[in-house]
């Protein structure tokens, strides 16, 4: 006997075969339970979720010799003639090859006849959509003024594309797309009842890169088994697929959480060995970078699969703040996209994540974009300086710049590293609560809560903090019990933390806000640096150059010193 393919022989044949769709397996089933049946169904969704599956054992159910019921037995000469494909009763019909108004005219005529060893006549009429619009207006009538014993049965991929007086007369149902978890798991039940050995992280592998089809999960199991000589390994499904293990893009996350480009392009070039499909590259780790938001945002979150790279992941989510990640999964999307467009598919991977190194928030120099009008082959403005170094540097030294070339980029002076400040306490005994967040190590969701609080009391072991409404809802477990855990270490005692509601008074107090207050003041005054700088007015003059609005950023440390 030849091989069947999974994809065929673990076909559903029952309702309660199905893998999801259970929506649309409640209203069929009361519907022929109740003998309540309309005469034309529209099924949508993409390929390989089960719309052609589902019509079928629908015509299994209409016409079994055991009754009509929404279990059919799938023994009598009915049922096993539908599983066949022989049923005479049944017409599949493939709309992207009989497109033309006269094979549905045949359509119709046949329609009017009594079903031949069946209670009814079913027409499973694929890919609808892609009939011509004749052959619409000729199949209308037929939905229009059916005879009783016919059904339709429609699928299709794009029901945008269908006519609304079609879609009108249909009862639509919309087949979602499956979830990883209920494609592994069928492919688990799959592999335990043919015997075949695999491994479970082979599988998570395989039911992500199904994108939502079992169908092509299956064919993907298929060549994974062959390719693996009988047996599913991740590292093979990973070389077949051309993905690569989670663990490596930790790596490139943990290299960009600590700026180190060495290590960041090393790892580049380990996944590179691999010979991956890049963009699927990309795709995980927007993946990775969406489990880390989760984490830091959500309190108490958990990952619904158990995995090895939680506490890494956990590390990471520390390690980096919810900016960080937020840009850095915004260049990861975009560069997915922009990835066709690049001299080759390493250069364009190696191009995002050098982005990413190159846009931490902090890192980049600080300029600011003036347009003007483009100057002839013989004239040339140089490039402006940045507001605080002009307005930092003595005037001599400003001067001697005008007399002379000035280079592409004025270099940013060294900022001196911050250590951790003292945790210092006034009159009342009270700790400095910027100074103890900087010293606890306050960060991500962590530093979000502390940073919009108000230290207002001590009650004995317990510190009493006023927090904006917006914000309360952080203060939850298990977040507040690891907040107190660490402000106990820095502080050398044991703690409590007690949030209750701020005055509009405290909310200007908290160090969200005045750290915003320093910002602001930073950028009014760059700004005005850049507006009186000779060297800009000149161009403006000169050039018609203009400033480009929001362009102007203060460089150096969060107090905007340099």
């Amino acid at each position: 006997m030849s091989y069947q393919v999974l994809a065929r022989k673990w076909r559903p044949r029952k309702f309660a075969e199905l893998v999801g769709q259970e929506h649309v397996v409640r209203a069929l089933t009361n519907a022929l339970d109740t003998g309540r049946m309309h005469h034309a169904y529209l099924f949508t969704g993409t390929r390989g979720v089960g719309k052609t599956t589902i019509a079928r054992i629908f015509a299994k159910s209409l016409n079994c010799e055991r009754g009509q019921s929404a279990d059919p037995c799938g023994e009598c000469s009915v049922c096993t003639a539908v599983d066949e494909g022989r049923f005479v009763d049944l017409l599949e019909i493939d709309a992207a090859s009989n497109t033309g108004v006269d094979d549905v005219r045949e359509v119709i005529e046949n329609a009017q006849y009594a079903p031949s060893r069946g209670r009814f006549k079913v027409y499973l009429v694929d890919e609808v959509h892609m009939l011509s619009k004749n052959a619409f207006n000729a199949l209308l009538k037929t939905l229009e003024e059916p005879p009783p014993h016919v059904k339709f049965l429609l699928a299709t991929t794009d029901p945008q594309k269908l006519p609304v007086t079609v879609l009108s007369r249909c009862l639509k149902f919309n087949l979602k797309r499956l979830l990883p978890e209920q494609i592994a798991g069928q492919m688990r039940h799959i592999l335990a009842a043919e015997n075949i050995a695999y491994e479970d992280s082979a599988i998570g592998e395989l039911a992500r890169a199904a994108d939502g089809s079992l169908r092509d999960g299956l064919s993907l199991l298929d060549q994974a088994i062959a390719y693996g000589g009988g047996a599913l390994h991740a590292d093979d499904v990973r070389t077949m697929l051309g993905s690569v293990a989670r663990g490596q893009v930790l790596g490139v996350l943990d290299a960009l959480a600590a700026g180190d480009g060495e290590r960041l392009l090393a790892e580049c070039t380990q996944i590179a060995s691999y010979s991956p499909d890049f963009g699927g590259v990309l795709d995980d780790l927007a993946s990775v970078l969406h489990r880390l938001q989760l984490i830091q945002l959500i309190p108490g979150y958990r990952p619904e699969e158990d995995s090895d790279d939680d506490n890494a992941l956990t590390q990471l989510a520390e390690a980096m703040t919810a900016e960080d990640v937020q840009l850095y999964y915004q260049i990861a999307t975009s560069g997915r996209r922009d990835l066709a467009l690049a001299p080759d598919a390493r250069t364009g991977f190696e191009m995002t994540l050098l982005r990413m190194l190159a846009f931490r928030p902090g890192d980049a120099a600080p300029t600011a974009a003036i347009e003007r009008p483009a100057a002839s082959s013989q004239t040339s403005a140089p490039p402006p300086r940045s507001a605080t170094a002009a307005s930092s540097r003595p005037a001599a030294v400003a001067e001697r710049q005008h007399a002379s070339p000035l280079p592409p980029r004025a270099e940013p002076m060294p900022v001196a590293p911050v250590a951790a400040a003292p945790v210092t306490r006034d009159a009342n005994g009270l700790p400095d609560w910027e100074a103890l967040i900087e010293r606890a190590g306050l960060r991500g969701p962590f530093g979000l809560l502390a940073q919009n609080a108000v230290l207002r009391e001590r009650d004995g072991q317990t510190l009493v903090l006023a927090l904006q409404p917006a914000h309360m809802s952080l203060a939850v477990e298990p977040m507040v019990s690891q907040m107190e855990e660490r402000i106990g270490q820095a502080l050398g005692e044991r703690i409590r933390l007690r949030f209750v509601n701020s005055s509009q008074g405290a909310i200007a107090q908290t160090p969200a806000a005045r750290a915003a207050q320093v910002r602001d003041a930073a950028q009014a005054a760059a700004e005005q640096a850049i507006d009186a700088d000779p060297l800009v007015q000149s161009m403006k003059r000169e050039f018609g150059a203009r400033v480009v609005p929001q362009s102007i950023k203060p460089f150096g440390n969060e107090s905007g010193a340099v």
